[in-house]
């Protein structure tokens, strides 16, 4: 790069780095405020909650980047454009494409980084979520709720053991799970111990029933066991329990995923709206950036009102990310919406670059670079 180029790229860059920044803290500590009863109602301490809340900043950063891409872009051009340093630079002899360079750098770069965050470390975070979320709720039940009391775990699900056993065991337990509007399960048994089998934990009763009941059955059907593991991600609110989720599978697991299955059987369309939403995601980073690029990147005099071109980006930005959730949508339906998904950002990013140096090739969608320059 050339002195000038580089520092348009210092602007930009610094411009991004610190829209990437707010916005993050911002949205994550929105986030971090739900999750506060970790401290106040689990007896977690400080760390295990930054831990956890922590874990949702790599999908805020694969929505966010695009949008910081966009604002930096904006920032930049339109700072530039103000003190009147392109108009000087363009008079000197910046052509369109050399001013372009420094964006395109930013911008491939933080398509990639946007890249990285959707296809491993969102996942690898959400995975990393459901397995601390197991850790806090074995925690929970063997140091925090108390003994003889009937503890509510989950709204319908209500836990209580009789003592505390050597070794941390717990005797006499009794649960109430009416989480299944459809049906009632009662667990009664001796003792419980709490165990882990990979990255599960597990509460294994000993010597007890199950008692299960449909609503509108007059008996219950009863189970006796000598030993029975309940999985404890089952006691969270269900958004850590059962079979990983489409959004918590690496992305190995889902280009490979088995039809079979029967989660995924059931909901087909999810994991293969996913598995693409994860390579479309830079995508957006490209023409949002492209969009920014576009809207500001001719030369303007301090006259004229940048504030219709900022308005129009916005609004572009907007439809283009309105048409992509709506394409995702789609796409979880029916699999034939999967080109529709990719070329929506695709198109953005060739209109934005047939407008944006429409000057450069003839073209009369504004007044030409050297005109503006004169001006």
């Amino acid at each position: 790069m050339t002195l000038v180029e580089r520092y348009i790229f210092k602007i930009a860059g610094m411009a991004f780095l610190v829209a990437l920044g707010v916005l993050t803290a911002v949205i994550w500590l929105t986030q971090a405020m739900r999750d506060f009863d970790l401290m106040t109602t689990k007896g977690q301490t400080l760390v295990v909650f930054f831990h956890i809340t922590g874990l949702i900043v790599p999908s805020l950063l694969m929505v966010i980047t695009p949008i910081a891409l966009f604002i930096a872009v904006l920032f930049a051009l339109n700072k530039l454009n103000g003190d009147s340093e392109l108009v000087v630079a363009a008079s000197a002899g910046l052509s369109p494409f050399q001013l372009f360079r420094p964006f395109i750098a930013l911008i491939v770069i933080g398509a990639l980084f946007c890249g990285f965050m959707s296809l491993w470390a969102m996942p690898w975070s959400f995975r990393a979520l459901r397995f601390a979320l197991s850790e806090v709720h074995s925690d929970f039940l063997t140091r925090v709720v108390r003994p003889g009391a009937f503890n509510p775990l989950d709204y319908g699900l209500t836990f209580h053991y009789r003592a505390r056993g050597p070794g941390g065991a717990l005797l006499g337990i009794f649960m109430l799970d009416e989480r299944d509007p459809g049906q009632s399960s009662v667990y009664t048994a001796e003792k419980g111990v709490t165990s882990k089998a990979g990255d599960e934990n597990y509460l294994v009763l000993q010597t007890g029933t199950i008692q299960r009941q449909d609503k509108g059955s007059v008996a219950p059907a009863m189970v006796v066991f000598d030993s029975y593991a309940l999985d404890l991600s089952h006691f969270g609110s269900g958004a850590d329990a059962g079979p990983l989720r489409p959004r918590e599978r690496t992305t190995t697991e889902l280009l490979h995923y088995d039809v079979s299955e029967p989660y995924v059987k059931f909901d087909e369309g999810h994991f293969r709206a996913e598995l693409h939403d994860r390579f479309i995601a830079p995508l957006y980073a490209l023409a949002f950036g492209m969009i920014a690029f576009a809207a500001l990147g001719a030369p303007r005099t301090t006259r004229q009102n940048r504030g219709l071109a900022i308005s129009g980006a916005v609004l572009a930005g907007l439809l283009l990310r309105v048409a992509g959730f709506g394409a995702t949508a789609m796409m979880a339906r029916e699999a034939s919406a999967t080109p529709i998904a990719y070329s929506l950002p695709l198109v953005a990013c060739v209109l934005a670059a047939l407008y944006g140096f429409a000057p450069a090739f003839g073209l009369t969608f504004r007044r030409p670079r050297a005109a503006l320059a004169a001006a």
